[in-house]
């Protein structure tokens, strides 16, 4: 049936005509409502039919919402209809006439769209709730996480200033001078920012790297120790200072010959000791205990050029001087520094810029001086080792236990994974033996005289293995002679022209232990090279000479008894070999890129 007053879009609409019909076919007497006029009534006006209509529509939405009383919104604001225009007071009475607001036809059908598909979607969420209803009820195990109040995410900066984690840059240098900005947080130690670098730099992290607290304005430095907080040490430093990145291999030598570090004439132990090395650091390394270390220094006066030697004594309790000879009695002992608010450093040019009587001072400086040099306490030795002993000894008493802990750090770890990895065969002094593969089966080479015809008949084979590969051909681009030449520019223990000073200043730097070494070009021979090696605390040199035979070069440190082809092969022979040398070479100074 047609329907007057009506839009177009409802007659296209199968829902609503389904529901005209069902109205058109009840008896007219049965529609006679306040909400439904009678059918003489409402034909006698046109416009009383879009009101009749209206309140047709009015009366489904009252019907669903009736279904649906939990969907309906209660507000103290006018309520909306579905399709989001405002809903009207109350339907008029059914006899009074009104006029219905005009509408265009385009209103008209975004009034009427909605209405299915929101019967469909409650439909739908009525089906889901019947679903789930027969399952179990799981408990929110983060109630707290979906309240509306309580985000999932902290917003940022509602931790509190202790719960925040502080962040800084620090810029290291290496010994070429390159730079790198490292950001490390508060709490990372010297150790941890060693092993950053060292991944960083692709390097061999052999426990040997250390931070170097570098002052060139007070002519100083020293070894950060591994326990020590980076961004603690770096707020005692002045603008001009710097930290560098390099090896030392020194740092923990004193644990294993300690014996070398103090001499039985600078120590004095509170109890009788049995002469091992082990029972030496118990001493030093147990709080209880009183050890001291004395001797003469030249202790340089405070706002003068001037030097005074001085009978000098150390205890836990600080640096003593003695106003009378070598009286160590309370009345002649003047304090000079304490242990707890200072650290020990190394002069970097003692006599040049503090006049020092000798090359071996240090000086005790306080955690206060920045700039000024008149504040510290400068110290001379007359030797290395006396330098040393005084220098260790004070790492000892300040920092006791927590340098043994540091010290077993890397060898608890390497317990740790050895169980993980392959053995690796060992090159200390002990494990290397001269070996004979003459025969069908090897033997030991117990005679000394005959391990040392092995080690030269092992260097004439390796100069008739090198000949051999000369004839057949070598690979290379390069001639065999002048590879040889040039090989050795790509070892990390090769550095190139540098003078004997500056070799020795390296070696210094790195650590004096025994088998320490690097190889430089000689400043008197163009041709021939220098072994710089460490030894007892001494540096010495050895100069490699070359030799020619047969239209082919060699270099020997014998005078030509042990040739060998290049400087690798002489490198890798006195690694294993002590030969003319007093020591075997065991560690190389290094300089990395950072």
């Amino acid at each position: 049936m047609a329907l007057a007053g009506c839009p177009d879009s409802f007659l296209h609409r199968p829902y609503y005509q389904d529901q005209a019909e069902q109205a058109s076919a009840q008896d007219p007497g049965d529609l006679a409502a306040p909400s439904f006029p009678a059918q003489g009534e409402r034909l006698k006006n046109h416009q009383e039919d879009d009101v009749d209509l209206e309140t047709l529509m009015n009366d489904m939405n009252t019907s669903l919402e009736s279904l649906y009383p939990a969907c309906n919104m209660q507000s103290d604001t006018v309520p909306l209809c579905q399709n989001g225009q405002h809903a009207r007071s109350q339907p008029p009475p059914s006899g009074a006439r009104s006029q219905p607001p005009q509408a265009s036809p385009w209103q008209k059908v975004q009034r009427s769209q909605p209405m299915h598909i929101l019967a469909v979607r409650r439909l739908q969420e009525e089906d889901q709730q019947f679903r789930t209803s027969s399952l179990p009820a799981i408990p929110n195990p983060f109630p707290e996480l979906c309240g509306p109040k309580s985000p999932p995410v902290p917003p940022p900066g509602s931790l509190p200033p202790s719960q925040a984690v502080a962040k800084q840059d620090v810029k290291v240098f290496g010994e070429d001078g390159t730079c790198k900005v490292v950001e490390i947080l508060a709490d990372m130690t010297a150790r941890d920012l060693c092993q950053l670098l060292v991944y960083r730099s692709h390097c061999v992290d052999d426990n040997s790297w250390t931070l170097v607290e570098h002052h060139p304005q007070l002519g100083i430095e020293r070894c950060l120790e591994d326990h020590e907080l980076v961004v603690q040490v770096e707020s005692t430093m002045a603008s001009e200072s710097k930290f560098l990145f390099r090896k030392n291999y020194a740092k923990y030598e004193f644990f294993k010959n300690p014996t070398n570090f103090f001499p039985e004439q600078m120590v004095t132990l509170c109890q009788q000791s049995n002469g091992s090395q082990t029972h030496l650091l118990q001493i030093f390394l147990n709080s209880s205990s009183c050890p001291e270390v004395q001797g003469f220094l030249h202790v340089k006066e405070l706002g003068r050029k001037s030097w005074k030697k001085l009978y000098m004594c150390l205890r836990r309790s600080g640096l003593y001087c003695s106003t009378k000879g070598v009286s160590k009695e309370p009345r002649h002992l003047q304090f000079l520094a304490d242990l707890e608010d200072c650290s020990v450093f190394s002069l970097i040019a003692g006599r040049k810029q503090y006049s020092a009587p000798t090359d071996y001072g240090f000086c005790i400086k306080t955690n206060k001086v920045m700039h000024h040099s008149k504040e510290l306490r400068l110290l001379c030795a007359e030797d290395e080792q006396g330098r040393t002993c005084w220098m260790t000894a004070f790492r000892l008493l300040k920092y006791g236990m927590l340098l043994y802990q540091s010290y077993r750090v890397p060898q608890q770890r390497k317990a740790l994974l050895s169980s993980f990895s392959t053995p690796v065969r060992s090159v200390s002094e002990n494990s290397l033996v001269a070996m004979d593969f003459s025969g069908q089966t090897g033997r030991v080479i117990e005679n000394p005289a005959e391990a040392q015809s092995a080690a030269l008949e092992e260097g004439h084979a390796w100069r008739k293995r090198s000949t051999r590969m000369n004839v057949l051909g070598s690979q290379s681009p390069l001639h065999p002679s002048t590879l040889s030449t040039v090989i050795h520019r790509t070892q990390q223990w090769f550095h190139g022209r540098i003078s004997r000073e500056e070799s020795h200043r390296i070696i210094k730097q790195q650590g004096l232990v025994d088998g320490l070494f690097l190889l430089r070009d000689s400043q008197s021979n163009p041709k021939a090279f220098v072994l710089t090696l460490c030894h007892h605390q001494k540096i010495k040199n050895f100069q490699i000479l070359p030799y020619e035979d047969d239209g082919q070069m060699f270099f020997s440190l014998d005078d030509g008894n042990t040739r060998f082809s290049d400087l690798i092969q002489l490198v890798d022979f006195y690694q294993l070999n002590k030969g003319v040398l007093p020591c075997k070479l065991k560690h190389h100074c290094i300089r990395v890129a950072l």
